[in-house]
C-alpha cells in the first residue's frame, strides 16, 4: 500500500495547547503488542513521532502514517514517519485517509484527551485491514500515586501525566475497556495488561539486583493491575464487515 496523509491539514486553533509537542521515549511496551510483522501503521496523536522510531526499528519496511493537531509536531514527526497529517481527528475522517486500510491503528494516550473517544474509536476502526488491529493505552487514574494523592485531598491539573490539563477522560484497568467497546459491537478485546511499579522502587533499585526489582513490579501488576498499574494497554481486533476490505 502507498499512502501519503501529510498534505491532510486543517485550520489550526489558537488555543495553545494545539501547539504543545508532546515527546518521550516512545511506549515501548504499547509497540511490542505487535506479534508479526506489518505493512501499514497509523499512529493517531503521534507527538512528536517516538511511537514510529520504535516502530521503524523492528519493521524498516513498514508505511508509518501519523495524525496530530499540532503542526510544530508534524514537522518534528515526519522525520520517523512516511507521512504525518495535521487535522481534528474527533471531526470527519479525511477521504485521502478514509481510503487507506492499516494493518495497525496506535491510540498511545490520545483517548484521554477527547470529548467522545468511542466515537473516534469506532471511526478509525473502520480503516482497519481484515486482520488488522488497534492498540490502546490510557493512564489509570486510580494508581497507587494518585490514590495517595486523592487521599490528602489533592486534585491539581499538571502539564504532563496522569492529570494532564488536557485531559477530558479518565479510566481504571476495570473500566476501560467496558467503557470504550460499549457501542462497538464490532470490536473484540484480545488482551488487556497494566504497565507500572510497585511503590520504593527508588529504594529497591539500590537494595536489589535489577531483575529482582523488575520481577516485584511485575507480580505487583499481574496480581493487583488497578493498585499498581499505570497506564492500562488494549489490543483489540475486528471492525464492521462492510468496512473491511
Amino acid at each position: 500500500m502507498s499512502t501519503t496523509i501529510g498534505d491532510v491539514k486543517a485550520a489550526q486553533s489558537a488555543q495553545g495547547d494545539h501547539d504543545r509537542i508532546y515527546r518521550n521515549d516512545g511506549n515501548a511496551p504499547l509497540v511490542a503488542l505487535i506479534d508479526r510483522p506489518v505493512r501499514s501503521v497509523l499512529d493517531v496523536g503521534c507527538g512528536a513521532g517516538d511511537n514510529a522510531s520504535l516502530i521503524r526499528a523492528r519493521f524498516p519496511d513498514c508505511e508509518i502514517h501519523g495524525v496530530t493537531r499540532s503542526v510544530g509536531e508534524a514537522e518534528v514527526a515526519k522525520a520517523h514517519m512516511t507521512s504525518c497529517g495535521v487535522w481534528d481527528i474527533e471531526g470527519d475522517i479525511p477521504g485521502a485517509v478514509a481510503s487507506a486500510r492499516f494493518d495497525v491503528i496506535l491510540f498511545s494516550h490520545v483517548l484521554e484527551h477527547l470529548r467522545d473517544p468511542r466515537t473516534v474509536l469506532r471511526n478509525f476502526s473502520r480503516l482497519l485491514r481484515s486482520d488488522g488491529m488497534v492498540l490502546i493505552a490510557v493512564p489509570n487514574v486510580v494508581s497507587w500515586a494518585m490514590r495517595w494523592e486523592f487521599a490528602r485531598g489533592r486534585f491539581e491539573y499538571q502539564e504532563e501525566g496522569i492529570l494532564d490539563d488536557t485531559h477530558l477522560r479518565f479510566f481504571t484497568f476495570f473500566t476501560a475497556d467496558r467503557y470504550l467497546l460499549f457501542g462497538n459491537p464490532g470490536l473484540q478485546l484480545v488482551s488487556k495488561a497494566v504497565t507500572g511499579s510497585v511503590p520504593l522502587w527508588w529504594l529497591r533499585r539500590y537494595l536489589l539486583p535489577k531483575k529482582c526489582s523488575e520481577w516485584i513490579d511485575m507480580l505487583g501488576c499481574r496480581l493487583w493491575p488497578n493498585l499498581f498499574g499505570g497506564q492500562i494497554m488494549l489490543k483489540i481486533v475486528g471492525a464492521p464487515k462492510d468496512h473491511r476490505q
